[in-house]
Order: C-alpha cells, then structure tokens, then sequence
C-alpha cells in the first residue's frame, strides 16, 4: 500500500528510513573490507550517528501512526503497526553487527598496544617468546574455558534442584485435589443423608401427631363417661357401653 495516500508525513519519514537502513547496509559491507582500526572505529562512529537519527525517526513514525489510529480502518492501522515493528526488528539487527564490529576493533587495538612482560611489542619478539606468549594465552584460554565449564554445571545443578521442587509441589497439589475431590463427595453423601432424615423425621412426626389426637380423644372421652356415666351418646359408643349380663332365672322343681 502507497503510504502517501495515508499521510504525506508518513510516508516522507518511511522514505528517510529506507535511506538510512539502505545506507547502514553499504555501511556494514564497506567495513568487513577495512583493515586499519582507526579507520574501522571511525566507520562504526558515522554508522552508530546514523542508527541514532533512525531511531528517532521511528519514534516519529509511531507518533504519526497514533495520530491516525481513530481515523483509519483496522486493516490500516494492523498494517502500519507490522511496518513499524518491521523497523524496529531491522534496526536491531544493525546495533547487533555494531556491536560485534566494535569489539573487534576494541581487540585489534589491544592487541597493537599490548607487551610482554619484558616491555616487547610482538612485531619485536623473537620466535621463543612468541611461542611462550603463545602457551601463555593458550593456558588463560584453558583456565577461562574450565570457569565456564563449573558455571554450566552450577547452572545445571540448580536447575536439577528447581526441577525437583517443583515436582514436589506439583505432587503435593495433586494430594491437596484428590483430598478436595474426598471432601466434596463427602459433603454431597451428608447432604443427600440430611435430606433423607429430614423426610424421615416428618413421617414420624405426621405419625406422632396422629396417635397424639387418637390418645386425647380417647382420654376426653373416659372424662366425659366418668363425669356424666348416664350419657346415652357416650354408651352408645362401642366398646364404652357398660357390659349387659345376661340373667336366666333358674327353676328349681320341687320333690315331693
């Protein structure tokens, strides 16, 4: 997409960033074929000015990308985004080859600069003492690498020890689940025994209440028999009328 059809602005600061990206990458190229330091280290000066004003230049196109956010449509604004981390990205790559250019010359002129320990320069050793030089660096390189070796194996050990307690922990909330789980079925059988207790309970007393009223109607009605024997209604009712006797009258014959 022409970005002027977006924004003049936008589009002018796009094309002063291709420049300068155009021109770091001349940049780079020219000093993998420089041999001199001193020349190296004014390359990479003139090449870290132009990364500055690069990087200043992307902060204006962010500004400018903001200011046209509400006013553009998504797929606009998605597209201005990925161009802006695009530049990003490619800037950082040029201060990462910055960065490994300028440690070799910081070593190219340390090493021009250093001696022995006899005050000789190595243009001016002999071929003994380069040899010795030599087994010297030889050895610190040794020593240096076996550092580093009982660093990783420091590394090593404590990520074992990390690994380890997190498989505790993980197996301790595995116990911490299962007995929630426990818990939560537990809670489920008590409630359902609740329930059916609670039904249980209501039968016995819907059964209590029954015997209670049959008990104090029958309890009333032995009062009411005591107090008033002579009430026809309650004689009337079985099982309460005085018991009838029947009486035969017995002939007895006289004998002569």
């Amino acid at each position: 997409m022409d970005l002027s059809s977006i924004s003049d602005k936008v589009a002018s600061i796009d094309g002063q960033i291709s420049d300068i990206f155009r021109a770091l990458s001349n940049g780079f190229q020219k000093l993998e074929k420089i041999k001199d330091p001193n020349r190296q280290s004014r390359q990479l000066e003139e090449l870290t000015g132009k990364m500055r004003d690069c990087k200043k230049l992307i902060k204006e196109f962010e500004t400018e990308v903001k200011k046209l956010e509400k006013t553009n449509d998504s797929d606009v604004n998605k597209m201005l985004n990925e161009k802006k981390q695009f530049m990003v990205k490619e800037l950082n790559s040029y201060v990462t080859l910055k960065k490994q250019h300028a440690k070799r010359v910081e070593m190219f002129e340390t090493q021009g600069n250093e001696e022995d320990e006899d005050g000789l320069v190595a243009s001016s050793m002999t071929n003994q003492q380069l040899i010795d030089s030599g087994n010297k660096m030889m050895d610190e390189t040794d020593e240096s690498i076996e550092r580093s070796k009982q660093v990783v194996q420091e590394t090593l050990n404590v990520g074992q020890e990390t690994t380890a307690s997190l498989k505790a922990q993980t197996d301790q909330m595995n116990r911490i689940v299962n007995e929630l789980d426990s818990v939560n079925f537990s809670l489920k059988k008590a409630s359902k025994l609740a329930m059916e207790l609670g039904r249980q309970l209501a039968t016995d007393k819907c059964i209590m209440s029954m015997l209670f009223i049959i008990f104090l109607g029958v309890i009333s009605i032995i009062v009411v028999k005591i107090v008033h024997p002579k009430n026809k209604d309650i004689s009337d009712i079985p099982g309460l009328a005085p018991p009838v006797v029947d009486r035969k009258l017995l002939w007895i014959p006289h004998r002569d």
